[in-house]
């Protein structure tokens, strides 16, 4: 049984699959790494904690994503909060790590009980295909933007990896991203912008952490990271997955994210989740043509951060060795086909098409309230619109 799915996975494994899968860690890990480190340092993290806070983060992503997706034979994406560690680098001072590893605890346990409950997904089912669209296409937009922004940076770079997206998108559809990729690396390779990264392959050392349990960090930190994990991540994550047009368990996946981020939290996983932006990289046309191999792409993601987690110190530096401006651009590019799927599907219903740009426009906008991000707001301006236009409302002769 084992070597009959060995086999059917190569099988379906491709080059552009595999380099989704590469591309979405090199986006995910490289945007946001910083963050994460802000935040362990919020609690006194020494380095060592630091290196251990990689290795819970690698291994619980890695065996969310890889595991699930060569079950379902479906692609499960996984990542940390990163809205997460941004409540937790400003809401930390005061607190120490055990206390930190407690509220990751609680947090965890609220996730878990959403998911087990099945709320969460009862709740996304009310939400219209418009309106979830429009909200992907908001979070996704922003990427798209930072790809032509970079040019102010790095223009003859953006313009380079530009001309070799059209000239693979007309020759080889398939291999557009990989080709781009490439052209990217050896372009800057060539230009001397390689960051110099002093890389020592050792094994990452994990660091126990006793939780402490309090009510302050509990209502100071449990509270504000569950929050935010559920209506900027999880959120915008379930909308990816039904505008790639995939039937996943969802309350399932969020409950094994739950017991993931409990069972690692002492060990540094803050906090685990559905991810809205690797997740179009990984379920897009650009991973594979065939959706039922695009699993391959997010099985290839996965095996990659359990070696992030394992080497965390090395792999940390080779991906950091990538310039900002070549991140971005790779990450624009490779999300334009679900940008422009996802708005096609907001604005294809006249009925919803308002409601449907008012959630683009306000999720794009990145606006934060009261410590929640625009992906939740979004959410609300639509439904607001859309029950202020629709609720009682008459058909049109």
């Amino acid at each position: 049984m084992a070597e009959r799915v060995r086999r059917s996975v190569f099988r379906d494994l491709s080059l552009s699959a595999a380099t989704a899968g590469f591309v979405a860690v090199l986006v995910g890990f490289t945007s946001s790494i910083a963050i994460v480190f802000q935040a362990a340092r919020a609690f006194g993290a020494t380095p060592e904690v630091i290196t251990s806070w990689v290795w819970a983060l690698g291994i619980g992503m890695g065996l969310c994503t890889a595991v699930p997706s060569l079950w379902w034979r479906k692609p499960v994406m996984v990542a940390w909060s990163t809205p997460g560690a941004a409540v937790l680098a400003t809401a930390g001072a005061g607190f120490g790590m055990g206390e930190a590893v407690g509220a990751f605890m609680v947090s965890a346990a609220l996730v878990v009980v959403a998911g087990a409950t099945g709320w969460f997904e009862r709740t996304m089912n009310r939400i219209p295909v418009a309106l979830a669209s429009a909200l992907l296409a908001g979070v996704l937009a922003r990427f798209g933007l930072q790809a032509f922004t970079a040019a102010q940076t790095a223009l003859p770079l953006v313009v380079a990896m530009l001309l070799a997206y059209l000239l693979g998108r007309r020759l080889a559809p398939r291999y557009a991203v990989p080709w781009t990729l490439v052209v990217a690396i050896f372009f800057v390779a060539a230009r001397g912008e390689l960051a110099g990264a002093e890389v020592h392959f050792s094994l990452a050392t994990p660091v126990f952490t006793m939780p402490v349990f309090s009510w302050q960090s509990c209502i100071g930190l449990a509270l504000p990271l569950f929050i935010v994990t559920m209506a900027s991540q999880n959120l915008p994550g379930v909308a990816a997955i039904r505008a790639a047009g995939y039937d996943l368990p969802v309350s399932r996946i969020v409950t094994l994210t739950g017991i993931a981020t409990l069972v690692l939290a002492p060990f540094g996983a803050f906090a685990l989740n559905l991810s809205a932006i690797t997740a179009a990289i990984c379920m897009g046309r650009e991973a594979h043509p065939d959706p039922d191999r695009r699993y391959t792409a997010a099985v290839s993601c996965g095996l990659i951060y359990l070696l992030l987690g394992i080497f965390g110190v090395a792999v940390t530096g080779l991906l950091t060795a990538f310039p900002a401006e070549l991140v971005a651009a790779i990450a624009g590019l490779a999300l334009l086909g679900t940008i422009g799927s996802g708005l096609q599907a907001a604005l294809h219903d006249e009925r919803h098409r308002e409601a449907a740009l008012i959630t683009f426009l306000v999720t794009l906008s990145g606006v934060v309230i009261a410590g929640i991000g625009s992906a939740f707001w979004g959410v609300v301006a639509g439904a607001i619109a859309l029950f202020v236009q629709q609720y009682r409302a008459q058909p049109r002769a």
